[in-house]
């Protein structure tokens, strides 16, 4: 399956990059942790969660469409489908929308999975449609209690006080996702506009952003972008997540300055995604569990 998606890049004319496993700086999501290191003479430095930070510095200096196949690592995620090490492949494609980008993840994910497995043609939902499908709530409109008590009839009590992105969140990965995907692939796509991450919002209301994942068999597979390229917004979202992090007792990392840097310089339009490869190697398996897509987990290392 790896030389098959080198492959597919190759015939793309996407080009194969290599960046830093460690950085002294972090992602700020409040729901991402990073594992940390010392490095003798110089401190601590973060492991990536993601190679998208250097990625995008590399596209700002001019490196055109790429992609990278790596080892990533995340604090606080072990499980039947988490692993804090896991394979992630990645890359960026110039001149592409979000929407272009959906219909490329859904020939790679396709061809991948061709020897395996073969389904019909994607669907593609909108968040809002999603979590009014399968928990009965308006991603917009509904209030909070309204959220609450949607994960209280799915049989999810949470005895901890959540904002609404958090009980969005909630809904979504234990009511929702899981129910995705089996007649075939389903893009989850327009999020709401608080949930952008790094992509650009679109116009028009209720304001949503740019951004995709992609679930197959109930399981979470990919998160997309169509990127944004301003510097002044991207760091205000960033301090947001911190803040965020702040008012939820989470440390609050070093931004990546170098990153918000190269946003200024002027990074080209683009869409990028990520893809959990040992999620789509087990789906390949039709395996239950990570487990048994990867030859060693944290619990055998």
């Amino acid at each position: 399956m790896l030389h098959a998606a080198r492959e597919f890049f190759a015939e793309r004319g996407v080009l194969e990059v290599e960046t830093p496993v460690l950085s002294a700086a972090a992602v700020s999501d409040p729901q991402i942790e990073s594992l940390t290191a010392q490095v003798a003479g110089m401190g601590r430095f973060y492991m990536h969660t993601s190679p998208e930070y250097p990625m995008k510095r590399l596209l700002a200096a001019g490196s055109g469409d790429i992609y990278q196949i790596c080892k990533v690592f995340r604090d606080a995620e072990r499980g039947r489908w988490h692993n804090p090490e896991f394979t992630l492949m990645e890359w960026y494609r110039l001149g592409f929308d979000d929407s272009a980008l959906m219909t490329e993840v859904e020939t790679l994910v396709g061809r991948l999975l061709a020897p395996h497995r073969r389904f019909e043609p994607a669907e593609r939902l909108s968040y809002s449609a999603a979590l009014q499908r399968h928990a009965g709530v308006d991603a917009h409109a509904s209030s909070d209690a309204d959220l609450t008590e949607s994960a209280r009839r799915h049989g999810i009590v949470c005895e901890i006080e959540l904002d609404r992105d958090a009980k969005l969140d909630l809904l979504m990965g234990f009511v929702v996702g899981p129910r995705l995907g089996y007649e075939r692939p389903c893009f989850i796509c327009d999020y709401p506009a608080s949930q952008a991450a790094l992509a650009r919002l679109k116009p028009g209301l209720p304001a949503v952003a740019a951004r995709f994942e992609l679930y197959l068999d109930g399981i979470e597979l990919a998160n997309g972008f169509h990127e944004l390229g301003n510097a002044g917004e991207q760091r205000a979202r960033f301090a947001g997540d911190l803040e965020q992090r702040r008012v939820r007792g989470r440390a609050t990392p070093p931004l990546d300055e170098r990153l918000l840097a190269a946003l200024a310089a002027g990074m080209p339009d683009c869409a990028g995604v990520a893809l959990g490869f040992d999620r789509l190697v087990a789906i390949a398996l039709g395996a239950p569990r990570l487990a048994d897509a990867m030859a060693f987990t944290i619990d055998n290392a």
